[in-house]
């Protein structure tokens, strides 16, 4: 199981519809995933060292290094298959990177 995490402002809004749009295209690609959704503000290195794959929606300097894959994924907001292609492209090679 592949652990995503996804981080907005708030955590209540951009960051689920992140969540959700990756935890079901990743499975309907065949991966088995799971991703929390939180406030960007509560995101430190304890936190991220419980998953595999942080999945920003605006690069933001958290104030110390990321030691796993980092994927753009603000695209998915906009709702156009042709920007969020890219963003599930990028994941499933995040994916095979730490497999």
């Amino acid at each position: 199981m592949i652990k995503i995490l996804a981080a907005c402002g708030a955590g209540v809004n951009s960051s689920h519809q992140i969540k959700s749009a990756l935890e079901n295209e990743l499975a309907n690609r065949g991966y088995q995933v799971t991703c929390d959704a939180v406030m960007i503000k509560d995101i430190n290195e304890e936190m991220l060292s419980h998953y595999d794959i942080f999945a920003q929606i605006a690069n933001t300097d958290l104030g110390f290094d990321i030691n796993i894959p980092v994927v753009d994924a603000g695209a998915i907001l906009y709702r156009i298959p042709a920007m969020a292609e890219p963003v599930y492209q990028n994941m499933e090679a995040a994916i095979q990177s730490i497999k």
